[in-house]
This record gives structure tokens, sequence and C-alpha cells, in this order.
């Protein structure tokens, strides 16, 4: 199945768009395909942090119910180890 492409119109300041156009000439790509790469990095970025907020409030909400948590020092031992012959496995 293919994708379905539609136009999106962006409207900038000029200033910004003469910037996109000498950042593509020394790239050697168009304003558009700067404009489009820049719009997908932000969306996968954002899409990232919002993942990474939604595993945090899960991980609150499992310490508010269980109280179960991994004290500081074990934490730090096992970061401590990294890169060590006796790496230890991560704490539970």
């Amino acid at each position: 199945m293919q994708t379905q492409i539609k136009p999106i119109a962006i409207k900038l300041p000029e200033q910004d768009r003469e910037r996109l156009k000498k950042i593509g000439e020394a790239k050697k790509r168009s304003v558009h395909w700067l404009a489009k790469e820049a719009i997908t990095q932000f969306i996968e970025r954002e899409e990232a942090a919002e993942r990474f907020r939604q595993e945090t409030l899960a991980a609150w909400e499992e310490y508010r119910q269980t109280g179960i948590s991994v004290p500081n020092d074990d934490i730090m031992a096992w970061l401590d180890s990294w890169e060590t012959d006796d790496e230890q496995k991560a704490p539970l």
C-alpha cells in the first residue's frame, strides 16, 4: 500500500527562506527537501519525548501502587561496574 502524500503550505519569513536556500545550495538539496527533513526529525523527536513521558508516568504510577524501587546505591554500583571485568546485571 502506498502512503498518500498531501501538500502543506508553510509561511516563513523571507530571511528564514533565504537561510534555507543557502543551506540547500551547500548541501545540494532543495528548500522543500530541507523543510520535509526538518519536520520529519521534529516529529520523531517529539514522539520519542512523548513515549519517554508516558513511560515515566507509568513507572511513577507503578511505584505509587507497589512502593517497589531500586535504591540509589544499587544503581550507582551497577553503573560503576560498566566496562569493567566484573560488569553487573541491572538491579531489579
